[in-house]
């Protein structure tokens, strides 16, 4: 999967989240990311928001502290 789909729908994750009440949202997109996606994905979108993450939201990249990333 190509990285713009990927940032397009964390950043849609991240907005369903950001609407609901709490402080725990970065975690809960994490969840959401580590329950649904796989682990392909997860290490793709970790990799592009280490290398620049330009266009990921910030609530996306707070996220990516809590993401199951897979070892190689």
């Amino acid at each position: 999967m190509q990285p713009d789909k990927l940032i397009m729908m964390a950043n849609q994750i991240a907005t369903y989240f950001q609407s609901q009440p709490g402080t725990d949202q970065a975690e809960r997109v994490a969840a959401h990311l580590n329950d649904f996606w796989e682990p392909s994905m997860r290490a793709k979108l970790f990799a592009y928001c280490q290398a620049d993450g330009a266009g990921l939201s910030n609530l996306a990249r707070d996220a990516m502290a809590f993401v199951r990333v897979p070892v190689d």
